[in-house]
């Protein structure tokens, strides 16, 4: 880290990160099959909690408490070992906390709110006096110190940071009603007013009568004793964040502000959505991966090796071998092979693992040898191709019946949105079609 300023310094001694691994997501399914929402690669060479994490570590924040609990496993290695030797300083750190049973709970996490309150425990061991509740899944850059001094100024009890984009749908976030001076009046999921014109937030930017309505990030700065009171004392039973503890505190008269956030937010509420964000990155155009630093687990990789290969409008991960095929706006992940006269059209690749021998080859009844990566003479358009996938020879992956939904587990693939995705560690066998 670099030297900080006397305000930077206050912000890493004074303010903690809660971060939320994120739960089960039927929209996100398949890629969360296997794994939590966090874990999930993007952008060639990251994972989505990457991002915020590395929000974090730009603001100054080194305390990092990252909460997880369904399908870990791969999110707490990837935490653990990215961020571990991470240069947080003498007092800063990032601290996986599984979701655990105690003699008090014998139940799993039921609830961001729910998660939160049994770890209140481990605030007490640092001189905190914000915490900053994020969720870790979400696309998108802020300055976090812009949120805690604009806390800090209104002497609020709590801050939301909120976005006015048309696309926020998420059921798993509120839309908020909030006066000129932005106090925050109302918290719902499916309001009725979403669709009216909602007041105006003071903002540098001024806005007009087709702005949208507001709605919530599932950011919060909250003062960490009226967090301990909300959670431990006036709703004890409370599970969630927004629509239990939020709508709470409103109703108790509790001073709620709302921080409008005027940048580019992808919430990943779908597969929709997840595709475009990284077919978006392919584009010339301003990305939240772009001129600012995103880290992540290094993994010493050798440069992408490219043979003959015609490349446009892509990114393309570390320790690929691409040899002569022709690749367009798409996103190739780490260690991919593709194979002689492979196309790929407007696809995300999510790379492999490892570097595969010889003799660990995928075989089909039929005695065919599939090795990971995509085969020789094969087509991808506008596919998502999970970790570790064989794609034969000749195969078309092209959703050939334009199907719109689709189950295809058994075969290895699901359609979503007209999305066809190739399950984790699929085998497709050569000349497959569909």
């Amino acid at each position: 880290m670099s030297r900080m300023s006397q305000s930077d310094a206050t912000m890493a001694k004074s303010v903690a990160a809660i971060v939320f691994g994120a739960g089960s997501d039927s929209g996100l399914y398949p890629l969360t099959r296997t794994r939590s929402k966090g874990a999930i690669p993007v952008a060639a060479n990251y994972r989505l909690i990457d991002i915020v994490v590395s929000n974090c570590i730009n603001s100054n924040i080194n305390k990092i408490y990252a909460l997880t609990q369904y399908n870990s496993t791969s999110l707490n290695s990837h935490l653990s070992r990215a961020y571990s030797n991470a240069g947080w300083g003498r007092e800063g750190f990032l601290e996986v906390i599984a979701a655990y049973q105690s003699l008090e709970e014998q139940d799993w996490f039921k609830g961001t709110a729910d998660a939160v309150r049994r770890c209140l425990w481990v605030l007490e061991e640092h001189p905190i006096v914000e915490c900053l509740v994020l969720p870790g899944h979400h696309l998108y850059r802020m300055d976090y110190e812009d949120l805690v001094r604009a806390h800090r100024n209104s002497s609020a009890d709590i801050t939301i940071a909120v976005s006015r984009t048309r696309e926020n749908e998420d059921p798993g976030f509120g839309f908020l009603k909030v006066s000129s001076r932005n106090e925050v009046l109302e918290y719902k999921e499916k309001p009725e007013w979403v669709s009216q014109n909602p007041p105006q937030l003071e903002s540098k930017r001024k806005w007009t009568q087709d702005s949208g309505y507001m709605g919530s990030m599932g950011i919060y700065v909250i003062k960490r004793d009226v967090m301990t009171k909300l959670l431990t004392e006036l709703f004890p039973k409370a599970k969630h964040f927004g629509i239990d503890v939020i709508s709470g505190a409103i109703s108790l008269g509790m001073k709620v502000e709302a921080y409008l956030y005027e940048g580019h937010w992808d919430h990943l509420s779908n597969i929709e959505a997840y595709y475009h964000a990284n077919i978006d990155y392919t584009k010339k155009k301003p990305s939240q991966f772009k001129d600012v630093p995103v880290y992540t687990l290094p993994r010493y990789l050798p440069p992408s090796s490219i043979t003959n290969a015609i490349i446009s409008d892509s990114v393309i991960g570390d320790g690929c071998i691409l040899n002569s095929c022709k690749i367009k706006g798409s996103v190739i992940g780490m260690r991919t092979l593709v194979g002689n006269g492979a196309e790929i059209e407007d696809s995300v690749i999510m790379g492999s693992d490892i570097y595969q021998m010889d003799d660990q080859h995928g075989k089909m009844k039929n005695g065919e040898e599939i090795p990971i990566g995509i085969g020789e003479q094969s087509q991808i358009r506008k596919a998502i191709i999970d970790k570790n996938a064989r794609i034969g020879k000749n195969v078309r992956i092209v959703n050939i019946d334009n199907v719109q939904e689709g189950e295809r587990e058994a075969n290895g693939y699901v359609i979503s949105g007209g999305i066809v995705i190739v399950l984790r560690s699929a085998v497709i066998p050569n000349g497959t079609i569909f």
